[in-house]
């Protein structure tokens, strides 16, 4: 399937410069690929929250679901036990994923569910112009913070190691083709994955130049090496001129949720035979 095929008629109402646009082109290029080598697009869900990022699924023709703010990581792992043969990949902002829905995204790495997450990190609230997130570097002046924001930022990618995700990227909406790399190596991933986008907001916190002083992508790095991930994570803190590391931080093999979930939730073929006679029988 090209990517043209799955495009939608709804209008976009980006900005325009938005980093969303590179975040877009990406999955559209990665959903095609993937449905050219055999994965039913039929079978691929996309979950989004609020904020600019959640228009996104209206751009894509796949099946998409759209929920409440801080909620997407817990309706894609809804979605992803109900029907396990499912690809579930889920769209939120900095603010949606690590400000109010921070806990269901620690418990989902910890379960290590087979869902995919891409987080569009542009720092800032934007869809309510101006506000600062988790993210936001401290001092950082917007409505809310008029005088600049007293906290420091969280680093959110630390936090996901912390919690037993057992897939980490980061990209810029400024590296396409390294963002096709991570969305593909992320969806594929047997476990939880999160990518991690530095994804530009042009209106009310731009932040081009900066990143492109700074970015570089990793090279000679062992994705297997916890330690070593770690420290690629914390090299940049958000609050100094560092330069930023892109590209595959960690990833490994482990059990996920879904195996032990089936194992013990779904009755044996012999047992679901006889629930079916019983259904039958009483129609």
């Amino acid at each position: 399937m090209e990517q043209k095929d799955l495009g939608t008629y709804a209008q976009n109402t980006w900005c325009p410069g938005c980093g969303n646009f590179a975040i877009l082109n990406a999955i559209k290029t990665v959903l095609g690929e993937l449905n050219a080598e055999g994965l039913p697009l039929e079978n691929v869900v996309l979950v989004s929250g609020i904020g600019c990022h959640a228009k996104i699924v209206d751009y894509i023709n796949v099946n998409s679901f759209y929920s409440i703010h801080g909620r997407v990581t817990p309706a894609a792992e809804a979605i992803r036990l109900g029907d396990p043969k499912m690809k579930v990949i889920g769209f939120a902002g900095d603010g949606d994923a690590y400000g109010e829905g921070i806990e269901h995204l620690i418990f989902a790495a910890k379960r290590n569910i087979d869902i995919t997450m891409v987080i569009h990190n542009n720092r800032v609230y934007g869809l309510t112009t101006g506000q600062y997130t988790p993210t936001s570097p401290q001092g950082y002046r917007g409505r809310s913070t008029p005088e600049g924001t007293k906290e420091l930022p969280i680093n959110p990618l630390e936090l996901m190691l912390a919690s037993g995700a057992t897939y980490l990227g980061r990209g810029t909406s400024h590296g396409i083709e390294l963002l096709k790399k991570l969305f593909k190596e992320a969806i594929l991933h047997k476990g939880f994955s999160l990518v991690d986008v530095l994804q530009v907001c042009v209106t009310y916190f731009n932040m081009y130049e900066y990143y492109d002083k700074r970015v570089y992508e990793l090279k000679d790095h062992n994705p297997l090496d916890y330690q070593q991930a770690l420290n690629k994570i914390r090299e940049w803190d958000y609050n100094r001129d560092a330069r930023i590391a892109l590209g595959t931080f960690y990833k490994r093999g482990s059990p996920t949720f879904e195996e032990g979930f089936f194992k013990q939730a779904v009755p044996p073929p012999e047992r679901m035979e006889k629930i079916r006679l019983i259904l039958e029988s009483s129609i």
